[in-house]
Formats: C-alpha cells, structure tokens, sequence
C-alpha cells in the first residue's frame, strides 16, 4: 500500500518544509491518518491522497508557528503550566497509556527501540540507526510498524 512511498514523501516534506526531523513526523502523522481513512473506505489513489494529506498537514504545522510567535510571552507561559484534568480525563489517560506500555511490549525490541528513542528521546532517524546499529530505512518502518501496531491493539482492546 502506501508504505512504498514513505520515504519519497519525508524526502519531499523535507524540501518543502526545511527540516527532516519536522517532516517526518508530518509524513508519520499522514501515514496515520490515511491507515484510519483506509479502514473506512477504500483508497482508490493511496499515493495521491498521502501527499495531499501530508501537504495539509505542513499547512496547518505552518499555521501553528505562525499564531506562535504572534502570541504574547504571557500566553506561553500560561500554557507552559500544569494542567488540571477531571479524575475521568485522568483515569482515561492512564488506561490508554497503559495499553500503549502493553502493546510495546509485544514488539520486538529493536521495533520498541527505534520508537521510543524517536517518540519518547525525539532522537532523529540518523542518531537511531547508528545508535541500534541499523540502517535508517529500518528505522522508519520500525517506527511506522510500532505505530501501527499500538493503533490496532487500543482498537482490539477498546481504547
């Protein structure tokens, strides 16, 4: 399906957008949304609509950082505080965190790996590779296989 075109796609972002680390998080967070969109229907042009869903998603990155430095330090530092969720939103969080700490489990370590030292240490897919010892293709389908796999085990068990 569309994982063929992953790599074409970070490399496009990357032109676009000027930052590979920034445009491989847009390309993953497409990947995701596309995988959501082909579950409901089906995708007659799967490279078409990843580009156009990746592009929408720099645009509204782009946005973000516009309204960002147009905002007031005041209004930074606001969000910057603790937060106070309902014990509802609380209990919520912890069961969805725990399916995901549940759903690692099952992967294969170097799978495991290269998503937290990505998602958790925000280490780029070059510093991965050498530090698992890996090329940075597997790195990226390591990472989109994790994710893929969590998003279908928080299905499978309600989340």
């Amino acid at each position: 399906m569309v994982d063929s075109y992953y790599r074409e796609l970070v490399k496009y972002l990357t032109s676009t957008l000027g930052d590979r680390h920034l445009a491989s998080d847009v390309a993953h967070d497409a990947y995701l949304r596309v995988l959501e969109r082909a579950r409901q229907d089906a995708i007659e042009q799967p490279r078409a609509f990843l580009y156009r869903t990746a592009i929408n998603l720099s645009i509204d990155e782009h946005r973000r950082r516009l309204v960002r430095r147009s905002e007031p330090l005041e209004v930074l530092e606001q969000e910057e505080g603790p937060r106070v969720h309902s014990p509802q939103t609380t209990l919520y969080q912890k069961q969805r965190l725990d399916m995901v700490e549940r759903a690692l489990e099952e992967l294969p370590a170097v799978c495991r790996d290269a998503f937290l030292l990505r998602k958790i240490e925000g280490m780029a897919h070059g510093e991965i590779a050498e530090r698992l010892d890996i090329s940075k293709g597997m790195v990226e389908k390591h990472i989109v296989n994790a994710m893929k796999h969590c998003r279908l085990r928080i299905q499978e068990w309600g989340g």
